[in-house]
C-alpha cells in the first residue's frame, strides 16, 4: 500500500492549478516542503514567503482574497490556527459575513504528527476551535487522495476553509479515480450492524485496524470517514447512524471540547436518535511523555487493546 504525504499531494495539485489560473496565490510562513520548491520556483510572483509570523501571513492572505485572488495561507496547524487565532476570526470569520472571498488556510501536522517534540507541538485543540468559527469548512482528510482530491473543492466554493493534515505519510485509503462524496462530508468504508465508528483524519487508519479485531469478538462494526467537520449532510450520515445501537467517535484531538464527538453527538440526540456513545480522544490534559506516536497512544489508553477493551466495555454496559 502506497504511503504519501498529504501535504506534498495538496500542493502538488494547487501548483498543476495554477499553471492555468493566474488567480491563485501561495502564502507560507516560512514552512518548507519537496513539494514546494517546483512552485516558488515557478510561480515566484504568486508565492509569498512571510516568515515565522503566521499572524501576517492571515493578514496578506485576506488582502489578496479581498481583491478577487483564491489564495492559500500554508504554515504548521498549531500556530497557524492558535497564533493567528485573533486574525482569522476578525480578519475572515467576521469578514466572510459580509465580503465573499475564497481563503484557505492549511495546517499541518495536527493532532500527534509532531510526536516526539512534545506538547508545544501537538495540536490536539484545532479542530475544535476552528469548528467554532462561524462560515469555517473544516477539512480533516486520512490520506493523500483525499487532500489532493480537496483542491478542486476548494477553488469550487468560494469562503474561508481550514485543512487540518497529518505531518507523516499514511497509506491510502482512497484510489485516485473514486468519486469522492465531498458534498456529503464522509464516506462509509465499512458497513456493520451492531456499532457504527465514524473516524475522522489519522484516527480512521486506527478505525479501520478497529474493525478488523472486533470481527474476533463477533461485534460487526460500521466505519464511516468523516472528513468534513462541517459542513456534511446531516441528514445522511443519521440515516446510517440509525441503523445501529452504538455509536463510537474516534479523533487525534480532546474530547468534550467541540469537536467530532460532539458533532455527533449533538446531531444524535438533537434528532432523538438515542444510543450508545463512546468517544475515543485525549482527555483534558497535554500529553508530555516523551516518544513516538505509538508509546504515546499506549501511555493515554488509546492503543488498540484499550480502545477494544473500552468499547467491549461500554457494549455490555447496555450501551
Amino acid at each position: 500500500m502506497a504511503l504519501r504525504v498529504m501535504r506534498d499531494m495538496l500542493i502538488e495539485k494547487v501548483y498543476e492549478c495554477m499553471l492555468s489560473d493566474e488567480s491563485i496565490f501561495f502564502v507560507s510562513a516560512d514552512l518548507g516542503a519537496p513539494a514546494l520548491d517546483k512552485l516558488r520556483a515557478n510561480f515566484p510572483d504568486r508565492f509569498i514567503n512571510v516568515g515565522i509570523a503566521e499572524q501576517n501571513s492571515i493578514n496578506v492572505a485576506t488582502g489578496l482574497a479581498l481583491e478577487g485572488f483564491k489564495v492559500y495561507a500554508y504554515g504548521i496547524a498549531l500556530f497557524i490556527t492558535m497564533r493567528a487565532y485573533e486574525q482569522i476570526r476578525t480578519n475572515i470569520s467576521v469578514l466572510t459575513q459580509i465580503r465573499d472571498i475564497n481563503i484557505n488556510l492549511i495546517g499541518v501536522g495536527s493532532g500527534l504528527s509532531y510526536d516526539v517534540v512534545g506538547p508545544t507541538h501537538h495540536c490536539l485543540e484545532d479542530s475544535c476551535i476552528m469548528n467554532v468559527l462561524p462560515g469555517f469548512t473544516v477539512f480533516s482528510p486520512s490520506d493523500a487522495v483525499l487532500s489532493g482530491k480537496f483542491v478542486d473543492y476548494t477553488l469550487q466554493h468560494s469562503g474561508p476553509k481550514y485543512v487540518r493534515l497529518d505531518g507523516k505519510a499514511q497509506p491510502e485509503l482512497y484510489a485516485y479515480e473514486d468519486d469522492i462524496p465531498f458534498d456529503d462530508g464522509f464516506c462509509e468504508l465499512r458497513k456493520g450492524k451492531d456499532i457504527c465508528i465514524v473516524s475522522t483524519g489519522y484516527m480512521t487508519h486506527v478505525a479501520l485496524e478497529i474493525f478488523d479485531l472486533l470481527r474476533k469478538y463477533s461485534i460487526q462494526a460500521g466505519v464511516v470517514d468523516q472528513f468534513l467537520l462541517k459542513p456534511f449532510n446531516k441528514e445522511r450520515l443519521l440515516t446510517i447512524l440509525r441503523q445501529y445501537r452504538h455509536v463510537v467517535t474516534m479523533e487525534e484531538a480532546f474530547i468534550n471540547k467541540g469537536g467530532l464527538d460532539t458533532i455527533v453527538e449533538h446531531l444524535c440526540f438533537s434528532n432523538r436518535l438515542f444510543v450508545g456513545m463512546t468517544k475515543i480522544g485525549f482527555s483534558d490534559k497535554y500529553v508530555f511523555d516523551v516518544g513516538d506516536r505509538e508509546h504515546l497512544y499506549k501511555v493515554n489508553n488509546l492503543d488498540l487493546k484499550a480502545i477494544i477493551e473500552t468499547i467491549k466495555s461500554d457494549l455490555k454496559k447496555g450501551g
